[in-house]
């Protein structure tokens, strides 16, 4: 998916409509689950959700590739059904049942976190990032721990104690997400993103669907309100095609820490969106975490940004929310 600097945008009106929606909408999406939520099971919400994407997606692949960038090897999905599994399978389904007691800026704010942990797997892994950017891993991961401390996040329903596990789960699940997408590219996945994310799609949703299955989730059509459809449909439309298709383009025709400003943007629209639509209450321990765990991972970009493109790391796979 790389391409040579000298074909890199870093300015205009095309650069910054992408730079928006994966900014709003993405940003967005921890809201549209909590709406979802309402009336629809978590991890059947989620299965649908994922199942239509990947229906959209195969179009879309068919239209804009060709039926030819559908084909991989067996390794190849195999690999692409990993990861789906693991990123929204286990990422995303654990988001689905932790919005009923976290805010939905804290979680966004934990699976920030994923830039820094894949900055960990580097060091484990023999590479150096530069100074800059250990330094910023310690700052947010001191700031998501500011957060999850017992009082410091008001639960939007249950005791401290929910809250701080579900936080945890969220943090557990980030790292589980952040360590697929880094190991992902020492994977034989296929060379079409589009492909790779339709089949992640897939698998994601499936196993999500057998989940749903076993737990007993049941809902009829006719209880769920205009609320959820409108918060599923959002997901499935603006938060895993259009978004994922403006991030596709920026990470091949963008400068990397440009378009890695996600990370930080989203958690600010996340507590501003949860603030305004479901008046969550925004703690002064919330408000210093926040400030820490921002600075932490703008810090991190910052490091990754003045390093010779020859150095850096393949960019992993990226959150589909």
């Amino acid at each position: 998916m790389a391409v040579d600097s000298e074909t890199r945008v870093s300015s205009g009106p095309v650069l910054w409509t992408n730079l928006l929606i994966v900014w709003i909408v993405w940003g967005s999406t921890y809201m549209g689950i909590r709406f979802a939520s309402e009336s629809i099971p978590p991890f059947l919400m989620s299965a649908s959700r994922f199942l239509a994407a990947f229906v959209i997606m195969v179009g879309l692949t068919v239209i804009l590739r060709g039926p030819d960038a559908l084909k991989v090897t067996p390794r190849e999905f195999a690999t692409a059904c990993f990861l789906g599994v693991a990123l929204l399978g286990v990422g995303l389904g654990t988001v689905g049942l932790a919005q009923d007691y976290v805010p939905t800026g804290i979680m966004a704010l934990i699976i920030a976190s994923t830039p820094l942990t894949i900055v960990i797997w580097r060091l484990i892994t023999g590479d150096r990032p530069p100074l800059l950017t250990l330094v910023g891993v310690v700052v947010g991961l001191a700031g998501i721990g500011w957060m999850l401390l017992p009082g410091g996040t008001r639960p939007v329903s249950g005791t401290d104690g929910d809250v701080v596990f579900w936080s945890v789960m969220v943090l557990i699940s980030s790292t589980i997400w952040a360590t697929a997408s880094f190991f992902s590219a020492r994977m034989p996945t296929p060379r079409d993103s589009f492909a790779l994310t339709a089949y992640e799609l897939l698998s994601g949703g499936v196993a999500l669907l057998l989940v749903s299955v076993l737990v007993g989730e049941r809902v009829d059509l006719g209880d769920i309100t205009v609320r959820s459809w409108g918060g599923w449909l959002f997901l499935v439309i603006a938060g895993s095609v259009i978004a994922f298709t403006s991030f596709t383009w920026l990470i091949n025709k963008a400068p990397i820490s440009l378009a890695s400003t996600y990370a930080y943007v989203n958690p600010a629209v996340a507590v501003l969106l949860g603030l305004l639509l479901y008046a969550e209450a925004i703690t002064s321990d919330v408000v210093v975490g926040l400030t820490i765990v921002l600075g932490g991972v703008i810090l991190v970009v910052s490091g990754e940004s003045i390093l010779p493109r020859r150095r850096r790391s393949p960019s992993p796979d990226v959150p589909v929310t």
